[in-house]
């Protein structure tokens, strides 16, 4: 067989996994996000986009995997800026609510405070294949011939109730693609990326996000959230229950997904000129998002939140002819208010994830319903 041969296969089953992504970005365009529905989180204004790209320089690149009857997967990455992200490290904190989780790269971010390769999500069992991929587009990039150590960061939840997680079907070529791909501007939702196979609450969960504009007399900062939902508990929307169910530890006994009690993965970002560990604080109030909306960090989750700052005066290169580094800092005190806008940015982009995710069938025949939204039109009233 000839190598033209051996390639046209990739070719054409990449080519129908872009044509099915076209067919799940329509459907998602159909519903409304949570906003546009009339339902609005919070007191504090967004960003023009309302979406974690409202943060200046933040691109978002995904790549849907929706093949037959078994593959509904992807990988959705998050770049804090289009440099060279591990010569230009960015400031960056991590929290976690429920350690059941496989987040790579956790450890050197606690330790040295900083980020230097985008945050690459993904499913379960393709963590080690998308890190391979993060790898390989750090060390490629130029100004980076000589390093030796790359810290990849790389978030997961279990998609394996209506994806073939086993076959692992994430390729390098899709992480890449994802990063190469990676865009400013507005960011698809629902059944894309890394959220189309996953599923909240018992309904049909994904990729969701958001944002808060603090205003001027609080220093005009912007915080956005990009949230990968797959987590169970019972579904409260504006304060109210939407369910009496509970959807997460409970589910296998209902008949419901035996993984609802999932995890979710969030990420943070902020022009705000903040040092790690104010970072990690800020990390720790977008998970206040899972807990508003009905969440409770049960045993089987891995819910962790990644927060980073884009503001070029914290940024730290990774050499430099100084044995010293200064900094200007928000003092403790102005921090409150992104504490605010974290966690309702993160309750709106985990609504925003149900709200724009389509039904959506898997593997073994299992079903995942989207939210009824005339239902949700009812509890509003």
């Amino acid at each position: 067989m000839s190598a033209k041969e051996k390639i046209m296969p990739v070719i054409v089953a990449f080519g129908l996994a872009l044509v099915l992504l076209g067919a799940v970005v329509l459907a998602s365009e159909d519903r409304p996000r949570a906003r546009e529905f009339g339902l609005v989180v919070g007191v504090l204004p967004t960003g023009p986009l309302n979406a974690i790209t409202d943060v200046a320089g933040v691109k978002v690149g995904q790549v849907t995997l929706f093949e037959g009857k078994d593959v509904r997967t992807g990988v959705t990455a998050v770049l804090p800026h289009g440099g060279n992200i591990f010569q230009d490290k960015v400031p960056a904190g991590i929290s976690v609510a429920n350690g059941y989780g496989k987040l790579t790269g956790v450890t050197q971010v606690g330790e040295l405070g900083t980020l230097e390769t985008p945050i690459v999500l993904t499913n379960t069992l393709s963590i080690p294949t998308a890190a391979d991929a993060v790898i390989d587009w750090t060390l490629g990039l130029a100004g980076n011939e000589r390093v030796e150590s790359v810290n990849p960061v790389v978030g997961e939840t279990n998609d394996g109730w209506l994806n073939d997680i086993r076959g692992r079907h994430v390729t390098k070529t899709h992480v890449l693609e994802a990063i190469r791909t990676a865009s400013e501007g507005p960011v698809a939702e629902g059944a894309v990326g890394a959220g189309t196979g996953t599923t909240c609450f018992g309904y049909k969960g994904g990729i969701g996000t958001a944002s808060r504009r603090l205003p001027e007399s609080r220093g005009g900062f912007t915080v956005g959230v990009l949230v990968q939902t797959n987590f169970g508990g019972v579904l409260i929307i504006h304060g109210v229950p939407f369910d009496k169910r509970d959807t997460g530890a409970g589910a296998a006994a209902a008949g419901m997904d035996p993984a609802g009690d999932g995890s979710c993965m969030i990420v943070v970002a902020t022009d705000a000129p903040l040092d790690a560990r104010n970072l990690e604080r800020l990390a720790k109030r977008a998970l206040l998002g899972i807990a508003r909306t009905g969440g409770y960090y049960s045993n089987g989750s891995g819910d962790y939140a990644v927060a980073f700052s884009t503001a070029a005066s914290v940024r730290v290169p990774h050499r430099s002819p100084s044995p010293t580094r200064t900094a200007t800092l928000l003092r403790d005190e102005s921090v409150s208010p992104l504490f605010q806008a974290a966690a309702e940015a993160a309750e709106e982009a985990i609504l925003n994830s149900l709200f724009k995710a389509v039904r959506t069938e898997g593997k073994d025949g299992h079903t995942a319903e989207a939210l009824p939204l005339d239902r949700v039109k009812g509890l509003l009233k």
